[in-house]
């Protein structure tokens, strides 16, 4: 499969429709969570968090005309300088593209569904994701304003719950929510959703998440939400929230020790000048709570952990106390951690 370049600004007039080729059923089917594929011959699907190989065969003139489709739609660029792609298709599914010599022959291709993605809280524990308890608390902590990380591995379903958290905001406050590719939709009337930029062919124009923050910061927001935090942009989220205005985010971590001891490392990356003795009363005093969010064995989301972050630490260890946490049965409440 060759890997031309792909640009466009504008949608491609074949695309109303959004049908794509052979992959249209897995894309209907409810019950996929995730496609992944490897080569033309070799596609994936997750049902209920398990993955299986589909009978589904491809050849690469057809894998590359769906591609080329997609990317036509999302007005995303994809070639030997710019070898990898996320976007979105518009049912809002996640796509991630690399393409060789990244990867060593084939394109390798995932799309995510969001299924979940427009549950409400009530909606989620009524599905098992929380218990009515936990439902009660988070509707309080945000009538509260409080700062709240979501905490997950991949697929756990961080996005799902940060968006069901988001549209329990009063519809009275503005938010401004920041992403790499829009997923999150929240239910709120007041609310500007933006999204990262790459750069162009000339190698400018590239929107950052953190320029955006120092944007969003200009635009009067109640609250600001960052789809998810991973490098440097994670200082400038602490900076914000120590300055009075309520936000959310998720993060990668297996646990809510680890997410709150990946928040004291992550700023590092934006400069030589940042230091642990900043880091750890800025995290402490930016972070209310962390929700960590698990998929279990069967193919099962649900809260594992709801922790609140006191405001002390010793040296840089910062105290963190479970509200809630999963033993496996039921919930019960936790103790230092």
């Amino acid at each position: 499969m060759e890997s031309s370049p792909i640009e466009t600004d504008s949608k491609s007039p074949h695309t109303s429709a959004h049908h794509y080729g052979a992959l249209q059923p897995l894309l209907d089917d409810e019950s996929v969570e995730e496609i992944w594929i490897n080569s033309p011959q070799r596609i994936y699907v997750a049902r209920r968090g398990r993955s299986e190989l589909t009978n589904l065969v491809l050849t690469k003139s057809q894998l590359q005309s769906i591609m080329d489709r997609i990317l036509m739609w999302s007005g995303r660029r994809i070639d030997l300088s710019h070898p990898f792609v996320d976007a979105r298709l518009p049912d809002g599914s996640r796509l991630h593209i690399t393409i060789p010599e990244i990867t060593a022959e084939h394109w390798a291709i995932n799309i995510r569904k969001h299924l979940m993605r427009g549950k409400s809280l009530h909606e989620l524990c009524a599905m098992g994701v929380m218990s009515e308890e936990i439902l009660g608390f988070l509707g309080e902590s945000i009538r509260n304003r409080s700062n709240i990380l979501v905490s997950g591995a991949t697929q756990a379903g961080k996005t799902t719950v940060l968006n069901a958290l988001v549209s329990s905001i009063a519809p009275t406050e503005r938010v401004i929510t920041i992403e790499e590719v829009f997923e999150l939709k929240p239910r709120l009337p007041d609310c500007v959703a933006m999204q990262t930029r790459s750069a162009n062919l000339d190698g400018i124009g590239e929107i950052s998440i953190r320029r955006l923050i120092k944007e969003a910061l200009r635009m009067r927001p109640s609250r600001l939400v960052i789809g998810e935090i991973r490098e440097a942009e994670s200082l400038d989220l602490l900076i914000a929230l120590n300055s009075g205005i309520p936000g959310m985010a998720t993060i990668h971590a297996n646990s809510a020790r680890d997410a709150i001891r990946k928040l004291q490392t992550l700023p590092l990356l934006a400069g030589e000048n940042i230091t642990q003795d900043f880091l750890t009363p800025t995290v402490y005093s930016a972070i209310d709570y962390v929700i960590h969010v698990g998929l279990d064995n069967l193919g099962t989301r649900r809260v594992l952990e709801v922790a609140r972050v006191n405001n002390r630490s010793e040296n840089t260890f910062i105290e963190i106390e479970h509200e809630y946490l999963w033993d496996g049965d039921s919930y019960r409440r936790g103790p230092l951690i």
